[in-house]
């Protein structure tokens, strides 16, 4: 059964592939990512995560998987660092405090039907000073972002505790992931 990426995050990519779940192709989903008014973190991120999926192409066999993380601190929706100053800032309020992670994942079946999952991971920060946060931003890896930062790199050094899925923080929780994969019948090495 051909599975497709309704995303072109590399990080996506190389998540399914530790689930042995390999794209025929990926697709870039163009969908307004912003929260509506009022709009809570936990059904933005699943909201984000069935339009990106609903918002590409798919036949009538293929089973589409799309993902989205969203970092919130309280009832706040954080954006993407798209500039170096965004980062400094999302840093500066993420330090020494805990915030949720929150990983959704939306797989349509080949018969269009939708399901979806959401992980809430709480990850703590430790208290960073001035001189961590304009390294970190240096190095660049956190530009563009949920949050300013990657879990993966030189952020995860900044982690004193971590509550839920580590993948999920990445980009996408396997273990909802491969149960949403299997429920649609695609077939996992």
């Amino acid at each position: 059964m051909p599975l497709v990426l309704a995303s072109t995050s590399p990080r996506r990519r190389d998540l399914l592939a530790r689930i042995g779940a390999v794209p025929s192709r990926v697709a870039a989903p163009d969908i307004d990512e912003s929260p509506l008014k009022g709009e809570l973190p936990r059904p933005y991120a699943l909201r984000l995560a069935e339009a990106k999926a609903r918002a590409v192409d798919r036949a009538a066999d293929e089973v589409v998987i799309a993902g989205d993380t969203t970092i919130a601190v309280g009832r706040r929706i954080l954006p993407p660092a798209e500039t170096p100053e965004i980062q400094r800032d999302l840093l500066r309020l993420l330090s020494g405090r805990r915030h949720h992670a929150l990983s959704a994942v939306c797989v349509i079946d080949a018969s269009g039907r939708a399901r979806t999952r959401l992980s809430d991971t709480i990850v703590a920060f430790k208290r960073l000073t001035d001189v961590e946060i304009e390294a970190y931003i240096a190095c660049g890896e956190g530009l563009g972002k949920a949050g300013g930062y990657a879990i993966q790199g030189r952020a995860e050094a900044f982690v004193r505790f971590l509550s839920g899925s580590h993948s999920g923080v990445i980009g996408l929780p396997l273990y909802d992931t491969r149960a949403l994969l299997e429920s649609a019948g695609v077939p996992l090495g």
